[in-house]
């Protein structure tokens, strides 16, 4: 796809709106349907449509699949780290009434936007990660 220059332009140009749509969908994901599932797949897509219009060689160099791997365990961590933050308060796993910030609204707000950062980084990284293992011929880094 080296010579479609009218599909570069498209995409070079949808590419930025579709990251800017992902984090509109994380962000205002505990207000509204949506949340961290979509927003991480929404953003992985981004990747994928750089990475079919590019190359691979090109996507790969954007980002790593070490660093996927890394923001992979770095979204389960936030999930289960708050979970496991409200037991250690004496609360139930993911009871975010726990964290005492400000009024129990903006507690519960806080701990449902920190579950839902976890959700879109693990999904968006084990999407790519599927992608890219599934489109690379030789068998990783």
């Amino acid at each position: 796809m080296k010579n479609q220059l009218v599909l570069h332009v498209v995409a070079k140009l949808l590419i930025p709106y579709i990251l800017l749509f992902g984090l509109y969908v994380q962000f205002h994901g505990e207000l509204s349907p949506g949340g961290g599932f979509q927003a991480g797949v929404i953003i992985a897509s981004a990747f994928i449509l750089y990475s079919l219009v590019f190359g691979f060689g090109k996507a790969s160099q954007v980002i790593t699949q070490r660093v996927l791997r890394s923001l992979a365990a770095m979204g389960v961590l936030i999930y289960a780290g708050t979970g496991l933050a409200a037991l250690l308060l004496g609360r139930s796993f993911l009871d975010y009434y726990a964290f005492r910030i400000g009024s129990p609204q903006g507690s519960q707000q806080w701990g449902i936007m920190a579950v839902e950062l976890g959700v879109g980084l693990t999904v968006f990284s084990v999407m790519l990660l599927l992608f890219f293992l599934f489109t690379d011929r030789e068998g990783g880094e």
